[in-house]
Order: structure tokens, then C-alpha cells, then sequence
């Protein structure tokens, strides 16, 4: 072979050079590359520990593995993006990413997004009070009332339809640990937060006599994009996927989906 390469190199043929070693190439075996892979832009929010960045700017929670694992059984890599609440809205309505891993009906998505009909997980909206406070069994209980929201959260559309609410008066906290840190100063009467982050927070920083009461079941759901022309192929491929990992025992079953609870009194609200 040396001697083949140094005849080219002498004659000049720089032509014959590289013809010998594509016929060389091809010899040598089966090609070991591995077929391209379609990558899909996934935005996620902060709602730990379903879904949160890490230190080291990783994607990560319950949600995220699923994710996951869903899509390479689907055949997809994935591009993860952290977003506030508004811009992954904003980027599902114009393609600027492609899946949300989020939950159902959200009045400001409707008709702009498809829903995978498979649910992993339920996703549950509590009201958070003190052991002081009355318990909330009725939208009513919440006037007269100051709520704790999470700055940037649209609770599926509630937050805005409260602060028209006469009678009930809004503060915001940054994060859910400062909303927890809130609640317990006494600067809000109730915490309207979902209950996983709430939990994760009072896992690492326990308060005494915090009390939890349902306002809204919801389901935890993969969200497309219709701006993407394959969306509709995209939910098929993760429905199937999940289904198999479910069948071979690697993901929960799917969930019978339902309305779920809904605080009375909610439904009323204009």
C-alpha cells in the first residue's frame, strides 16, 4: 500500500490518490456510522421537582426522565430549554420549540396545540394555609383573603380571572420556597401553589401546622406544538412509545384521565 501511495504521490495524480483510498475505505468493512436522528426542542418550567434546571444548567425531575425515555424509545433526541411560564406559551404558539412537558387545557393554548392522550402524571393545584386559618372548601373562602402566587405562573388561566375577583387581593413570590417562607410570616392568608413543589419545599425546610386543601386536579401531559407540520405524528410516536415502556413494565401505567376535582364555587368565576 505504501508503495501505491508513493507511485501517486510521484506521478502527481492526486486523482488516483483518492480514488485508491475510497476504494480502500470501502473495503475495510461496514460503515459504523449511526443513522441522523431528528432532534426536537423541548421547553420546560420550574415546577421541582417535576421539572427544574440544575446547578449545572441540566434538565431534570420526574417529568424530564419520562421525557426522556419516551423519546429515545420514539427514536428522537431532544433539545431542552428552560422557560418562564409565558415565553414556553409564546414558543408553543409560534415553533419556537416543539413539546412542553406540561399539563391540559390551558385557556391561552387552545387551538394552537395538541394534547398526548397519554397522562403519566396528575398535577394538583392546593390552597396552603396555616393551621389558624379556616379550611377552603368553597371558591367563596378565598374573599375577603390575601393569596400567595408564584410570580410568572397563569395556574391554566386562574391567576388572571382572581385578580378581577372583587374582594380577593394578589402578592407574588419569586419561587416556591419563598412563597412557603411567606405563608409562614403570615404575609398571605393562603398559598395557591401545586402541591409536588410545595411538597419538595417542605421536605427540606418542614412548617409547623401547614395545612393543604384540593382547588384543581389536572393532567400532567406532553403538549405539541401545531406550528410544527409533524405534530400530529409527534404525538402518535410519544403515545406508542409510552405505551410500549408501559407494556414492558419501565413507565407507569397510563392514567384513566378525568375531570378531576374542581373546588365548587371555581367554575362560577368569569
Amino acid at each position: 500500500m505504501y508503495s501505491l501511495v508513493r507511485h501517486c504521490g510521484q506521478s502527481g495524480s492526486a486523482r488516483s490518490l483518492a480514488l485508491f483510498l475510497i476504494l480502500f475505505l470501502s473495503l475495510a468493512g461496514p460503515s459504523q456510522a449511526q443513522p441522523i436522528r431528528d432532534t426536537l426542542k423541548v421547553g420546560y418550567v420550574d415546577v421541582p421537582p417535576l421539572a427544574y434546571q440544575a446547578e449545572n444548567g441540566r434538565a431534570e425531575g420526574v417529568f424530564i426522565d419520562l421525557t426522556r425515555r419516551v423519546a429515545e424509545e420514539a427514536g428522537y433526541d431532544l433539545d431542552f430549554r428552560f422557560l418562564p411560564v409565558s415565553r414556553a406559551y409564546f414558543y408553543l404558539r409560534t415553533g419556537g420549540i416543539d413539546i412542553w412537558p406540561g399539563v391540559t387545557d390551558v385557556p391561552a393554548l387552545e387551538d394552537e396545540v395538541l394534547e398526548s392522550y397519554v397522562s403519566p402524571l396528575p398535577f394538583q393545584l392546593s390552597a396552603w394555609g396555616m393551621k389558624d386559618a379556616p379550611p377552603v372548601q368553597h371558591f367563596n373562602d378565598l374573599k375577603n383573603k390575601t393569596l400567595i402566587l408564584i410570580a410568572g405562573y397563569t395556574y391554566g388561566g386562574l391567576a388572571e380571572r382572581l385578580e378581577r375577583t372583587p374582594g380577593i387581593r394578589v402578592t407574588e413570590a419569586p419561587n416556591h420556597q419563598a412563597a412557603v417562607a411567606m405563608l409562614n410570616r403570615g404575609r398571605g392568608d393562603y398559598l395557591l401553589d401545586y402541591q409536588d413543589p410545595v411538597k419538595a419545599v417542605l421536605e427540606e425546610f418542614p412548617v409547623q401546622g401547614i395545612r393543604e386543601y384540593p382547588v384543581r386536579t389536572r393532567n400532567a401531559a406532553w403538549i405539541f406544538s401545531l406550528a410544527n407540520p409533524r405534530s400530529s405524528d409527534l404525538r402518535e410516536e410519544f403515545d406508542d412509545a409510552y405505551l410500549r415502556l408501559a407494556e414492558r413494565g419501565e413507565v407507569p401505567r397510563p392514567r384513566t384521565l378525568s375531570k378531576g376535582f374542581l373546588l365548587p364555587g371555581l367554575a362560577d368565576l368569569p
